[in-house]
């Protein structure tokens, strides 16, 4: 019964994050002491709705990528809780193992960064769109065979090209392929790593555009990664930022690019290209270096490089709390959110 009204309650949730964290050990000598610990996740928290796309960004090494893995259970969480709400039951993510783990991987699929090393090289395209439906049962040769094609024609590609290797094709017609291979089983989830950033600009475009249609075609799930602001702004219907393995900020993304309420938001949209041509950029070029995860400062993570940093802020670390009204998501974790103007992108 419990569960029963946890589902209703969370109809229009998909996944949710709480307090997760992921901690790699840090060893020295022969015997492989512990010495210490890399956070490359401390504390994060979030929810993906139904048919939405979450944007994830930040620097190099923040964990973005360590938590779309932790999401789909490639890495086991070192402490926190991660729920997904299939269509009649809960499932927590966090203690699956077996063939209950192998069930939650057909739901959610992973769109990996590089579309070279992605593919097996020794198989055909067939085979490699084919390989997940392997998993399930009642399919014949022939009607895995159909439904290969019948993919290849939804992202773009020609079906003859279906029996050719990956060395055949471009770096474009090869995420194409890995899109059509994570469309498979028909996941309800799916996290892209990066999914464009090693492609030319304008099939980055493409790809993106692919990425939309699909995702109204069959309302998909996303967690998209990324670096470029600029692609997360044009896919994103919210954005989530993080800094050294924490959430500093998350809100609806209109409302992040116009008014961003922490000090490292504003930095980074202050490098996004604008399409005015008489646009000045003002850039913000923050001092310091990055965290260490493996040696967090005290307080708030960002305080070395915040130009508004205050004393207060190398003493308690703010919690990541919500500012927006009834009509505005919107949660930052900064003790001076309320007081600060910063500069958003205005188109």
């Amino acid at each position: 019964m419990k569960e029963e009204t946890t589902i209703k309650k969370n109809r229009q949730i998909l996944l949710e994050v709480k307090d997760l964290k992921k901690y790699f050990p840090i060893q020295k000598g022969f015997l492989k002491k512990h010495i210490g610990d890399v956070k490359a996740v401390d504390g994060v928290s979030f929810i993906i709705r139904r048919g939405e796309i979450l944007g994830l960004v930040g620097e190099s090494g923040c964990g973005k990528t360590t938590t779309g893995r932790l999401v789909l259970r490639a890495y086991a969480p070192t402490s926190g809780k991660m729920f997904f709400y299939d269509r009649d039951k809960v499932i927590d993510l966090t203690s699956l193992e077996g063939k209950d783990l192998l069930d939650y991987r057909r739901k959610a699929q992973m769109i990996f960064q590089d579309p070279y090393s992605s593919l097996n090289p020794r198989m055909t395209v067939l085979q490699i769109v084919g390989e997940p439906l392997l998993c399930l049962e009642n399919i014949s040769r022939n009607e895995r065979k159909k439904h290969v094609k019948e993919l290849l024609k939804v992202v773009g590609l020609d079906p003859r090209y279906a029996g050719r290797y990956p060395h055949a094709f471009s770096g474009g017609q090869r995420q194409r392929i890995g899109i059509a291979r994570v469309l498979a089983p028909n996941p309800d989830f799916i996290v892209a790593d990066e999914a464009v950033s090693a492609l030319d600009v304008s099939i980055q475009a493409q790809i993106i555009n692919l990425l939309e249609e699909l995702q109204n075609r069959y309302r998909l799930t996303m967690l998209f990664i990324s670096h470029d602001l600029g692609v997360v702004k044009h896919i994103s219907n919210r954005v989530t930022v993080m800094y050294v393995g924490k959430i500093v900020e998350l809100s609806e993304t209109d409302e992040l690019f116009r008014r961003p309420r922490h000090p490292y938001t504003e930095a980074l949209l202050s490098a996004v290209p604008q399409s005015d041509p008489d646009h000045k950029l003002n850039r913000i070029v923050l001092q310091g270096d990055v965290a260490d995860p493996a040696n967090l400062p005290s307080g708030c993570v960002f305080h070395p490089r915040c130009p508004y940093r205050k004393k207060g802020c190398q003493e308690t670390e703010p919690p990541l709390v919500s500012i927006g009204d009834e009509y505005q998501e919107h949660f930052v974790a900064c003790h001076f959110a309320s007081e600060l103007k910063l500069k958003g992108v205005l188109n």
